[in-house]
């Protein structure tokens, strides 16, 4: 059997020789790689897609991640048939229909229908949709995480009443289960301003918020800290924009009605808005770019997100290591181009 030092130098033989050919191939270096797992993620998404744009561009990433298999979009923060029209059609158009759709709980004093996406979805029929449509999304949550094999992450983009009720009903989840969420504000608030401040995703639910980050799973956290301040601008955001991707396509087409939908239609033809949940669905499968502290996070009645030792522990993604790589790592993913 040859020597560990044998085996060792082979390696980095073979590294070496690997490298060389490709920089005699003209290439450039390939962006940074999540770390490689066993098989593909189980993930569920939890969005409030269809108020801010960021939900949308959030879920083209996981469907252009190849680590990731996308089980379950559900609707929260309700309009759940207004939401579930945008999710199931982007669907449609991205060739992904395996994936389930599920309508969340209502919430009172919000309408069904009727916002700043509502003219992509106008002429749509969620009957016509070629995968399944859950009407109680709680409970294809709870069987999504409870009937499958591996452990699955639950990426959440908004507030947080159906997963809230998934654990009410059936708190075995969260033993069976991985949260990554876009919640909070730790020591930054919007825009990089140097003070904290209630966060929408927690403002809007702080019970539920509560509920869902006491319960006893594994927890990450992008905070406006670092998620704050993902934009697209320039070069990078035409490359988006032109793309024949269609995911891509379906993007841009859900960006400009909603742009037209709040009177900034011009804003589309130059560079995105803030790309908050774009930085919760990477979470999902690397946290290679950015900086993770482990945490004690409480949530005030108030919607702050408080350090607090005595609080659950979680991990959160409080700096950038190097935003512009994740720039150029979401263009890759969304184009389809290297």
């Amino acid at each position: 059997m040859p020597s560990i030092e044998t085996l060792t130098t082979a390696a980095a033989s073979l590294m070496l020789c690997a490298c060389v050919l490709w920089a005699a191939d003209g290439l450039s270096p390939a962006p940074p790689k999540p770390a490689a797992r066993a098989g593909k993620i189980p993930v569920i998404l939890d969005t409030d897609i269809g108020d801010d744009i960021d939900d949308t561009w959030a879920l083209a990433l996981l469907l252009k991640s190849p680590e990731i298999d996308l089980k379950l979009v559900v609707t929260d923060q309700g309009k759940a048939v207004y939401r579930a029209k945008i999710i199931a059609r982007f669907l449609q158009r991205a060739g992904r229909t395996g994936v389930a759709v599920g309508l969340g709980v209502p919430v009172a004093k919000l309408p069904d229908e009727g916002v700043n996406q509502a003219a992509w979805v106008q002429d749509y029929d969620l009957k016509a949709y070629p995968g399944k449509v859950h009407e109680d999304g709680v409970e294809a949550i709870i069987d999504t995480i409870m009937n499958s094999q591996q452990p699955v992450t639950v990426v959440a983009i908004g507030p947080l009443p159906t997963l809230a009720a998934a654990l009410d009903r059936q708190p075995e989840i969260a033993k069976r289960a991985r949260f990554v969420g876009m919640h909070g504000s730790v020591r930054r608030g919007y825009d990089g301003a140097k003070d904290p401040c209630p966060e929408y995703n927690v403002k809007a639910n702080p019970k539920a918020c509560r509920n869902v980050f006491t319960a006893p799973w594994d927890m990450t956290v992008t905070p406006l800290d670092t998620c704050g301040l993902a934009h697209l601008r320039g070069d990078k955001y035409a490359r988006v924009r032109d793309s024949k991707d269609p995911v891509a396509a379906a993007l841009i087409e859900n960006y400009r009605v909603w742009a037209a939908a709040i009177k900034q239609a011009a804003k589309a033809d130059k560079e995105s808005t803030t790309l908050f949940d774009t930085v919760a669905a990477y979470l999902s499968f690397s946290e290679e770019l950015l900086k993770m502290e482990k945490l004690g996070i409480r949530v005030t009645d108030g919607g702050m997100t408080v350090i607090d030792p005595a609080a659950k522990v979680m991990s959160v993604a409080t700096e950038w290591k190097d935003m512009a790589a994740f720039e150029d790592f979401l263009v890759q993913r969304l184009t389809g181009s290297r």
